[in-house]
């Protein structure tokens, strides 16, 4: 996780994180309504149903957008959006070479 806790890194790349604004109980129930959408798409996918597979996506799509993950960002000090960047072409860099397996510049 980066030291603001915006994001975190999969591979070098840079991933928002959930708003940590968000209270635990509706937290939690976007979740769930992200992990039910996502077993969907996976259904929709493996049965061939492209009108169920496009219904899911949006029912992923709206859960990120109401956990902070994907859309206007959570914090407000002004800085810009680095969602899926790699994190060694960012403001991030000097903070990711030095994590640990992080590759150097």
């Amino acid at each position: 996780m980066t030291p603001d806790g915006r994001y975190f890194v999969v591979r070098g790349r840079l991933w928002r994180r959930s708003n940590p604004g968000l209270s635990s109980d509706r937290s939690e129930t976007l979740v769930g309504e992200l992990m039910n959408a996502r077993r969907a798409v996976k259904d929709a996918k493996s049965a061939g149903e492209a009108s169920a597979l496009a219904e899911a996506r949006m029912r992923v799509d709206a859960a990120k957008l109401a956990l902070g993950e994907r859309g206007p960002v959570w914090w407000n000090d002004g800085a810009p959006d680095l969602n899926r960047r790699m994190a060694s072409t960012t403001v991030y860099a000097d903070w990711y070479e030095r994590c640990a397996g992080a590759p150097p510049r």
